[in-house]
């Protein structure tokens, strides 16, 4: 069955999304309900997040052609769905680490291939990407939403059951013929520039700066996407107050997005990056102070700061640079931004939330402030 090629690629943007609306705001709380205690859980959302790293960097950039896109998306779904399986055998600690890091090795390279193919549609037959991203961040609101309902209505074990749907559909419509092949040639299946390309882009002071003040940022988010949902059910509402909450955060991510031409036509990646940094600043003080549900509100709807703006902001400084570099950096700032800080910083939030609770968001603010200061100069 043969669909728009543009309908294909917004109905694998809305699966994984919809799966990972499922995953990111609920999974420690599927955790908790198998018995594993805050720190074995930090361990292994972390341990997902570093597969995760390490699926984006290495195993996506193995597709050098863009021919090769779809049958790279359709073999990381089948394995995305095989590992969905492996959580029904068995809980044990040891087999869901083992689970964890295959499922986040072959589900993380959806997003960068599945972008590199729109680009690659935008190029042959005009596609509009910001309408078909779109579809995504509408299905992470719809399925943090139900999911939270869902918990509420009956338990914790819906989240598994949604996700295990949520991958099955994925697979299935990434099996639809699209209308347009993707064409490459050899020359880009070829071209490599080698680890001196890679050491030459990171000797640059500017290039250093933003790498590490973007994951700074963005590793400041690993208290809330790991412990928010523990955090907030423990201090009294349920888990769809808490789907509904995240929903917000993302609602306003939908809004900024579609606004940002107009906002930010102006801004520089490092007036962005200064704006990022003190809604993230805010952000987490608020949500260290109190669990008030009006501050909880305010908070979330920072989150298309503390996030949002941090990302238009590193697509700026990186679709400043040229050739080459554009999808060194792309690759850096997915694996290291959105992967390995997270990674870490999730890590030692598994063993402080057992000490600090919600102050740990505290400690998340002191990690957001030094990217204040090491803002690239030329952006």
């Amino acid at each position: 069955m043969a669909i728009g090629s543009a309908k294909w690629l917004g109905l694998g943007y809305f699966t994984y999304f919809f799966c990972y609306g499922i995953y990111l705001p609920f999974w420690s709380v599927w955790l908790k309900g198998t018995g594993l205690d805050a720190e074995k859980i930090g361990l292994l959302i972390g341990c997902g997040m570093v597969a995760r790293f390490v699926g984006s960097l290495l195993i996506a950039s193995q597709v050098k052609n863009p021919s090769q896109l779809i049958t790279a998306l359709r073999l990381l779904a089948l394995m995305t769905c095989l590992f969905a399986i492996g959580y029904w055998i068995g809980q044990q600690w040891m087999w869901l680490l083992l689970v964890m890091v295959g499922f986040n090795l072959f589900f993380s390279p959806l997003v960068p291939l599945s972008d590199a193919l729109a680009a690659t549609w935008t190029q042959q037959i005009g596609l509009a990407y910001g309408p078909v991203r779109l579809w995504g961040s509408l299905a992470f609101v719809i399925s943090s939403a139900l999911t939270g309902m869902l918990v509420s209505a009956f338990s914790s074990k819906a989240i598994l059951v949604l996700l295990s749907l949520g991958a099955m559909s994925m697979l299935g419509g990434m099996m639809l013929t699209p209308a347009t092949k993707p064409q490459g040639n050899e020359r880009q299946a070829t071209t490599d520039g080698g680890w001196q390309a890679w050491r030459e882009l990171l000797r640059e002071n500017a290039v250093w700066r933003f790498m590490l003040c973007v994951t700074l940022l963005q590793g400041a988010h690993a208290a809330y996407y790991s412990f928010s949902a523990i955090w907030w059910q423990e201090s009294g509402y349920s888990a769809s107050i808490v789907g509904y909450l995240w929903s917000l955060g993302v609602v306003a991510e939908i809004v900024v997005f579609a606004l940002s031409s107009k906002l930010f036509r102006r801004w520089t990646a490092r007036d962005l990056l200064l704006l990022s940094g003190v809604c993230a600043i805010v952000r987490w003080t608020l949500l260290g102070s109190s669990t008030a549900l009006p501050l909880l509100i305010v908070a979330q709807i920072l989150h298309c700061g503390s996030f949002t703006v941090c990302h238009l902001a590193a697509m700026r400084f990186i679709a400043a640079r040229k050739g080459a570099e554009v999808i060194r950096l792309q690759s850096l700032y997915s694996a290291l931004a959105m992967g390995g800080g997270i990674a870490v910083m999730t890590m030692i939030c598994g063993v402080l939330f057992t000490h600090l609770q919600g102050h740990l968001f505290w400690v998340m603010a002191l990690v957001a402030l030094p990217a204040l200061f090491l803002r690239p100069r030329v952006a």
